[in-house]
């Protein structure tokens, strides 16, 4: 999903930064010192047009301040690369970590932008040898360029799919390795995670993660929390947004969501903090 500043919102994110990163996380801040929860995560972490996002929600019940370090559309390489994100989630009591799909991650076919994940950068010449006529000039985001690739040729596509899921599961574990606290892994999507490997696809969130990529990630994993919420949960409903906004909002889950999220959260997170 690709989100543009076409006109002014009407929801102040009260954007603020954590020591020299160069991203603008969702206020309000946060000290990152003493006893904390840090929120990794993509969209529905930051809680795009959401006025209290699960995040907040936690920090409201479990009397702990919440460092929200979602970002719109991340993906795994800016989760590991970001100067503030892994520190912070290091120094926390608890880090909870929001399943990102695969598809937003550089890999032997394609580059992706390192901040803005979703964004193409440029093919390999690997992938314009499986793909040679397709003019990759087109395509400015992740997702429709595999969609694409994937609906010209399923049989062409398989090699992707398979080194996108090969290089998820390196990185997921990476980054579970590099955080030094306990970590509760979010899946947070409209379906349930699937168990065949070429499901879910591009158009699917968290697209190309499958069941058993998330049995055994490695690292400090504690426990994997699940909220498969149904596609009737999308739409914008209680979310503040702008005209030019209202596609976007379309797509992602409401208020009510985000409140079902902090409800299948605190359980596990107040055995992971002893509470």
């Amino acid at each position: 999903m690709a989100f543009e500043k076409l006109g002014a919102t009407p929801l102040d994110y009260m954007p603020c930064r954590y020591g020299t990163s160069k991203l603008l996380f969702r206020g309000p801040a946060r000290d990152p010192r003493g006893r904390y929860v840090a929120f990794l995560g993509g969209t529905e972490t930051y809680g795009k047009f959401i006025r209290r996002p699960f995040p907040a929600l936690v920090e409201e019940r479990c009397g702990l301040p919440c460092i929200n370090l979602g970002w719109p559309n991340a993906g795994l390489d800016v989760l590991l690369h970001d100067s503030a994100i892994l520190p912070a989630a290091s120094g926390a009591a608890l880090a909870v970590v929001q399943v990102p799909g695969a598809q937003n991650l550089s890999n032997r076919y394609f580059t992706v932008h390192p901040r803005r994940n979703d964004r193409f950068v440029k093919p390999s010449v690997l992938l314009r040898a499986i793909y040679p006529e397709v003019d990759f000039t087109e395509f400015h985001f992740t997702r429709h360029m595999l969609g694409h690739l994937a609906d010209l040729s399923p049989e062409r596509f398989a090699p992707v799919r398979r080194e996108l899921q090969q290089a998820w599961r390196a990185r997921m574990r990476l980054l579970l390795t590099r955080i030094d606290a306990p970590v509760l892994l979010l899946w947070l999507a409209p379906q349930a995670a699937p168990l065949r490997a070429d499901l879910p696809g591009p158009g699917a969130a968290p697209a190309f993660v499958t069941r058993a990529m998330l049995e055994a990630p490695g690292g400090a994993c504690v426990r994997l929390v699940e909220l498969a919420y149904g596609e009737a949960a999308l739409g914008g409903r209680g979310m503040a947004f702008s005209p030019f906004e209202a596609q976007a909002a379309a797509e992602l889950p409401g208020p009510g969501v985000h409140a079902l999220a902090a409800d299948a959260l605190m359980p596990a997170l107040r055995e992971a903090l002893g509470a």
